[in-house]
């Protein structure tokens, strides 16, 4: 990348960005006592831009429907009907807005008034050029590497705050805000005293909202790094691993390969190399009562394929994608990681993608590439510090996208009651501020303004891409032979 494209990153890592978890207005003892998060749009400075019809303050409503039996506590952790620990009052926005302040706008709208509608691709990441590879890593090392000047993380319990009286907030770059969001909402319930905790819980995983919260996880840090960078035509790449034999991605020119001399470690020709991980070490929490405080804990481990073989033996294949597609079931039985014929159990990776049925002691699809990368990326809570957790996620995405096509559910596909605790349909998303419900993110990447490459020709069969180049080039080949054939009988009658 040459230096006037470094120089703009660096210019505008000062812009003012605006999205989710706590705003910097919401974390002052006032905020936190009145429990309202309703700040000011400065474009009129009135509260959730109500002067301009953007939107209004209003009481939070959270569903009262039962949740699952696996979560048996009450009152006890600050996630439990999220937000209402911390906030009873937030921003509802209006049309097309979106945002805590109502001043950004809905996922596949853009412009001043959020008029203008346009669907964007996310493409392979092996199939980008060289200049759209070295913009990909550029970003999100400048997000790593940039303060979220408006937003912060929570550093302590609400209980701990002394019920807002006392605020613990810690600073964040805009890649770690992230992924402590992502160690924020699986991390085990502190139940009072060192190592007491409940850790049959986790808000985004292990049951029905895995794939819609992880949907509205990709679509913000790619709508963040768009206003870190300037760049609205910036998506998120994909990694398709279907029948891959080793880390395709894990190059220097893409995620960084092995360190030669230490196999755990990032080679250090990759940017990779630097970087520091947060919220990788939960027993230490537990044994403190403390949460994650977003402090550096090392370096970025990885070491891809020298994983216990014992719990997965290969990568998700072609065929185990297909098969997972034909499951017509969203959600099974005990709708929970035990569920059997289950596409959302069998796509996480909690069951054989060979018989739908739930296995124990092995890892398959999603869960596969986490234990095979062997290193950072292989603890839940702290996965997402590997950028290879964007690549990975967005074709877990793009399989969700392909069943909802296939299938067409209805929303009462999804469950509405007795899901475990975080994953009902009217359940706001842990930990995101403004508020997502999970049932309104079970719909087609359509209403949301973007499409994966692959999945742009309905008519081209979903298999691996080089199945594909294999058929092109054997159309070729046959098409040559048919010509130069006929060219020769052509030759011979001239004779």
């Amino acid at each position: 990348m040459d230096r006037m494209v470094l120089l703009f990153l660096l210019k505008i890592s000062f812009v003012r960005l605006s999205r989710q978890q706590f705003p910097r207005p919401c974390t002052t003892p006032e905020a936190l006592q009145s429990k309202q998060c309703c700040p000011v749009w400065p474009g009129d400075g009135s509260v959730c831009g109500a002067r301009s019809g953007r939107g209004f303050c209003q009481d939070v409503v959270v569903s009262d429907l039962p949740n699952g039996p696996q979560y048996p506590h009450s009152d006890v952790d600050d996630r439990e009907r999220w937000p209402l620990v911390f906030y009873n009052r937030t921003c509802k926005c209006a049309g097309n807005f979106m945002g805590y302040n109502c001043a950004e706008c809905k996922f596949g709208y853009f412009g001043v008034n959020c008029a203008e509608s346009r669907e964007s691709v996310r493409k392979n990441i092996l199939h980008l050029s060289g200049s759209d590879r070295q913009r990909f890593i550029s970003y999100i090392n400048l997000a790593k590497n940039t303060i979220s000047p408006d937003y912060m993380i929570a550093t302590g319990t609400y209980k701990q705050m002394n019920n807002g009286t006392n605020p613990m907030f810690a600073e964040v770059s805009v890649y770690d805000l992230f992924v402590w969001m992502h160690y924020y909402v699986s991390r085990d319930a502190l139940l009072g005293g060192p190592n007491n905790v409940w850790e049959d819980v986790d808000f985004a995983h292990e049951a029905a909202a895995f794939l819609p919260w992880h949907r509205v996880f990709l679509l913000l840090w790619e709508h963040e790094i768009r206003k870190l960078s300037g760049d609205f035509n910036f998506t998120i790449p994909y990694w398709d691993w279907r029948d891959a034999r080793s880390c395709q991605v894990c190059t220097d020119e893409l995620m960084g390969a092995r360190n030669p001399l230490e196999p755990n470690r990032i080679s250090p020709a990759s940017i990779f190399s630097s970087w520091k991980v947060i919220c990788t070490r939960p027993q230490d929490y537990n044994a403190r009562e403390v949460l994650c405080s977003g402090e550096p804990e090392g370096p970025l481990l990885r070491n891809p394929g020298n994983h216990d073989q014992s719990r997965m033996s290969q990568l998700p294949t072609s065929a185990d994608v297909e098969f997972v597609l034909g499951l017509r079931d969203y959600e099974t039985d005990s709708l929970d990681r035990r569920s059997n014929m289950s596409f959302r159990n069998t796509l996480e990776g909690f069951a054989s993608p060979q018989t739908g049925i739930a296995v124990t002691g092995q890892s398959t699809m999603h869960n596969a590439l986490h234990i095979y990368m062997n290193g950072t990326m292989s603890s839940v809570q702290g996965s997402a510090n590997d950028p290879i957790f964007l690549i990975h996620h967005a074709f877990i995405d793009s399989i969700f996208e392909q069943w909802l096509r296939k299938h067409q559910p209805a929303r009462t596909h999804y469950p509405a009651s007795n899901a475990p605790i975080g994953h009902n349909d009217g359940y706001y998303m842990v930990p995101f501020i403004p508020l997502y419900q999970n049932g309104d993110y079970f719909l087609t990447t359509k209403a949301l303004g973007y499409e994966y490459s692959y999945l742009l020709n309905p008519t081209i069969p979903q298999t691996h891409s080089k199945i594909g180049v294999c058929s092109i080039v054997l159309l070729v080949i046959i098409v040559l032979y048919v010509n130069l054939k006929r060219l020769f009988f052509f030759n011979l009658l001239l004779f």
